[in-house]
This record gives structure tokens, sequence and C-alpha cells, in this order.
């Protein structure tokens, strides 16, 4: 397990075997005999990212099965299904499985194994441990979100799974060494008689770890970019016997970063496959994008890099086709191509189904546990574009309790101001019963509380940065609410305040669009040299979607989970009434005239 000072000695040993001179071999079935007789071989790897936690095709927080307007299904027991048919449709033939990361966040079920029976007390094994081992993948790359829950818990999942984790980049901060192991080099068969196929796979990471989850690695890992990282392991790939070399990374292929210039690139997948010779493939993930296929120009050997990411959730499934020939002692790759399988077009499979039932049904248990009455119903649904009672529920909770705890300190005379942003559209609390699930579909990630203190000037300039949410719509003109948005902006990144009034002019430019910020329920302008405590969550205050003035020492840090306090304050009161806490002191305008 990973001490609190930094990686396992287990983790230092695996990574100091990589960098130890023999190649790290694994051995791959054989194919079947006459496969050598032939002059052209072929490989095809299946990839899949951004599981998240997701093992059934279910939906938790709706305690259904998943669907959604483009009749999406989700879950790695899907993914097996589409795996074992290729699988049984290439038998004698070489098939690899790798994962892009992003595994055991993201669902209650993984929340469940994380914080209310974590894996690190109870012995248990993870439930994404559980069904990937029987799938039997090849690799898989660690992405940002195992960060999530702390090293020992990491640490402890790898150790679970029935096959390599990969993070080249990760590095141990005091000895540089890496953290993991940074890539494996799998010896596979192509047939009775053939010479073997050597193929290298590098693991990379997300660099903004760094910035997500500081508090889980500050002082003992670092996050090295991508691009220098791979550009440093394939040579060495090569050097050690790799005749082919793919790269699964957790990271996008856009180029542009949500967290600013102080951190290597968040999206770098493509200038990887541009800037660095010698890979023949990228499966990516992170962005949660669909891309079936794209070819990026190596600008130093002209050579044609293959690019593919399987959208999220288990939703798509990645195939990759190599057509092989070997030339003077040496392979080559003649053709290569990617297509993409989706999983609503089979059923879940039975064995990854029976590995994950008990923890699937302990979960929806647990989930569909009452924790108070509303007395209306309360919808997400507009929460974007108007000041609504449901967001103001988790303000007024964040509020309450950085509030009390700053009563007789320095801070208790400051007033508190509260940051939510609407992570989701389709959140509702029911009229009558509320269940834990309700509350955790409104409150979807593992955020932890804090506070800092900002100046009304730090306050109007974050206003802004929110602001540019909107597209620029004149006066007049039609407003349709799902247009409204700007599509590179998520909905994540976007944030409302508690405890201050304010107009957001949508007609106005980016920069120029907070024409009135007072004193809650006052006319007094909030003076630039005002002081205020502001309750955020731990991935705003640690920089992430890039917000100005955040990033400061905290005043308030508990370490409580936002969903939690949400939950506590839910059950403490009984009852959920928007006469205790909504108090709209927020819209959007044009020229001072409300849109809505």
């Amino acid at each position: 397990m990973t001490s609190p000072s930094g990686p396992s000695r287990r983790q230092v040993l695996v990574a100091a075997a990589a960098a130890a001179t023999a190649p790290l071999i694994a051995a791959a079935p054989a194919q079947a005999a006459g496969a050598a007789r032939s002059r052209t071989w072929d490989l095809t790897l299946l990839g899949t990212s951004d599981t998240h936690g997701n093992v059934y095709n279910w939906d938790y927080y709706r305690d259904a099965e998943y669907d959604d307007s483009k009749q999406n299904d989700v879950g790695v027991a899907k993914l097996a299904t589409l795996i074992n048919q290729i699988r049984r449709e290439r038998r004698g033939k070489a098939t690899l499985v790798l994962d892009a990361g992003d595994t055991i966040q993201g669902t209650p079920l993984a929340t469940y194994y994380a914080k209310q029976e974590p894996i690190t007390a109870t012995g248990e094994k993870h439930p994404m441990a559980r069904a990937m081992n029987v799938i039997d993948y090849d690799a898989v790359t660690l992405g940002n979100h195992e960060f999530n829950y702390g090293l020992p818990l990491l640490d402890l999942w790898i150790r679970q799974l029935g096959f390599p984790a990969l993070a080249a980049n990760a590095v141990n901060a005091k000895t540089g060494k890496p953290a993991f192991l940074p890539y494996i080099i799998k010896k596979v068969s192509l047939g009775l008689g053939a010479p073997t196929l050597r193929v290298g796979i590098l693991g990379l990471t997300n660099p903004g770890v760094a910035i997500w989850d500081k508090g889980n690695v500050e002082g003992r890992l670092r996050f090295d970019d991508m691009v220098a990282t791979a550009a440093k392991w394939v040579p060495v790939m090569r050097a050690r016997g790799a005749d082919l070399v793919l790269i699964s990374a957790h990271g996008g292929d856009s180029g542009t970063s949500s967290y600013g210039p102080e951190l290597p690139n968040e999206n770098p997948v493509a200038l990887i496959a541009q800037q660095v010779p010698g890979i023949d493939a990228i499966l990516f993930g992170h962005a949660h994008n669909e891309v079936v296929e794209r070819f990026v120009t190596n600008e130093r050997t002209g050579a044609q890099v293959l690019l593919s990411e399987p959208s999220k959730w288990g939703q798509r499934l990645t195939r990759m086709d190599f057509t092989l020939t070997r030339e003077r002692g040496r392979w080559a790759i003649t053709k290569k191509a990617a297509s993409m399988l989706n999983t609503n077009t089979v059923v879940e499979d039975p064995k990854v189904l029976a590995a994950v039932r008990a923890q699937h049904a302990k979960t929806i248990a647990y989930v569909n546990q009452v924790v108070a009455q509303s007395t209306v119903e309360l919808s997400a649904a507009e929460s974007r574009y108007k000041d609504t009672p449901i967001l103001d529920f988790i303000n007024h909770v964040q509020t309450e309790v950085v509030g009390a705890a700053l009563a007789g300190t320095a801070y208790a005379d400051l007033p508190v101001l509260s940051i939510a942003a609407p992570f989701s559209r389709t959140a509702v609390f029911p009229a009558g019963d509320v269940k834990i699930r309700d509350v955790a579909g409104l409150y979807v990630y593992d955020n932890t509380l804090e506070a800092v203190v900002l100046s009304g000037a730090e306050v109007r300039a974050y206003l802004e940065y929110s602001a540019k949410y909107f597209r620029t719509v004149a006066p007049g003109a039609p407003v349709d609410p799902e247009q409204i948005s700007d599509p590179a902006v998520p909905d994540y990144n976007y944030d409302v305040f508690s405890g201050v009034d304010y107009d957001i002019d949508i007609s106005r430019p980016v920069g120029q669009r907070i024409t009135r910020l007072v004193l809650a329920g006052t006319d007094t302008p909030v003076a630039d040299g005002a002081q205020f405590v502001v309750a955020v969550n731990n991935y705003r205050r640690s920089g992430g979607g890039n917000f100005p003035g955040i990033v400061k020492t905290q005043v308030y840090n508990a370490q409580q989970e936002i969903r939690q306090l949400l939950i506590d304050w839910a059950q403490a009161k009984g009852t959920i009434d928007p006469a205790d806490f909504f108090q709209p002191n927020w819209r959007l305008v044009r020229e001072g005239v409300p849109v809505f």
C-alpha cells in the first residue's frame, strides 16, 4: 500500500524494473498453425476508456436501466460482450485489449467502495477490478480520476488487477523515478514458426492531476509533460525490441487545457503523434469524445499515426486493425485502420455481471435510502440560466457549514458567499421522499468543501470569467435555452454565487457582462476592496477550470465531502423546503431587461 510520503516500495521496484536493461515481456496466446505460411499477418487492438465506474447498464440516480436520447448503453459488461465476440471471431489471431483510464470514479458503485466501504478498510476487491479481470485486459492506463481517492486506494486497486497499470509520466517527486510502470512490451505470437511480434505499450496519464488532486499528490508525485515523456520512452521501447509501439494516453486531442499554461498540456495527443517519431497508434481518452479514426502525420518521419477515442462510460469500443509484413528481418505495417462499435448492439456479459452482482445490489440498497421529505419538486433543468432553488440548496449548505466553522475566528465577521455549478441538467428532488440517489444525482462529483477570502474585485473578475459560458445574444433576438451556452465551456465550468446580487448581460462582450453587483438584498455596490469568505469545492479552489483569483490559501478545509454534507443536512432537517434556503440573487439580462 502507498505510504503517506510517496509511492510504495512495490511501485518503486516496479518502476526500477521498467528502467532495467531487459525489456518487459508478457506472453500472448499462440495463433493457429498456417498463418506462418502467409506473407502477411494481422493484429487487432480493442480499446476502452473513461468507463468511470460503470459495470452494469444501470443509472443509479434514476434506479433504472441506463438510457439517453441517443439510445446509448453503458458499462463494462456490455464492452465484455463485444470484446469476447471479436476474440471468438479472431480465434488463433493476435488481439490485444487496452484501456486509457478514468476507471474507478464516476458512479455511486465506485463511490461506495471508495467512501462508504472503502476497499482499503474492508479488504474487498474493487468492482472495477472484478469486472476488468473477467475481461482480462492487457494493460490499463491511469486516468486523472484514479487519483481522486488517494494513493493508498489507488495502489491497492492496482494490486487487485490481473494486468499492468501504466503511467510513465507520473514520477516520484523525491527520487525522480517512475512511480508506476511506464510501459510493457507484449510478446505476441503470429503463428507456428512465424517470427514473434513485440508490441510496446506506453501509458501516459494527465498532468492536470497536479491541480485537480493536489491534496493527494503534492510532494509525492510529479506529473511530467506527456509529449516529452513519450519522446523519452518511445526510443527506449524501440531499443529494447518493440516492433510496434502503441500509446494508451489519458488526454484529449484538442491541444488545449482547462487549467491554463502553468502545467503541461491537458490534451496533447495529436501533438504527441505529430512530434514524437516511432509511434504507430494512440488509443486516448479523457475528453469523452467519439473519435473513430484520425490520422496525424509525424513531422519528422512523415509516418501516419492512427488515433482513436471510444467516447465514455463503456458506450463505445475502439477497434484498430493492423496488417503486417516481414521485410529484411523487420516487421512493417502495410495498413492500419480504426472503427467504432456501439455497446447498445449487444447484451451484457453474464460473467461480468456475476462478478459484481453483490456489490451492485449493495449500492442500489444504499442509494435508495430516504434522507428527507421535499415539500415540492425541485428540478435542475433550468439551473444553467435561471436562479433555481435546487442549486441554492447546495450554496445554502456550503455557506452554513463554512460560517459555523469560522465562528469565533478572525474571519467570523466577513460575509460568507458560496459557489456552485450546475453539474446535472436532469437532477430532481421529487415532492415527497428524497433519497440518497437524488442528492447524488445533483452533486455527482466527489469534491470536498474549502473556503478562501476574495476581495470584491476578485468576486467581480470571477463572475466575469464564469459569464463567458453564455453565447452573446443581441437585445430583442430570440433566446433558445438549449442553445444559450457556448459548447466549448462545459456546464461544470459555469459557477453561480450566493450571497451577492448580480446581473449577467449576455448582449455584452465577454469580460463586460456583470452590469450589477451589489451586497445581498441591497442597492449597495460591492466595493473592490470589500472582503468575503467564499465557500468553494476543492476542484475549483485548486485551479480546475482556470478561474481567476481562487487559487489561494484556504481559511477552511476540513476535508468534508460536499455530497455527504448535503445528505447530512437533509437527514438532520428531515424536510427540504425552498423557503428555508431559496434566495433569488442573479439573473440573465439584456440592457437591463431580464431574459427569462
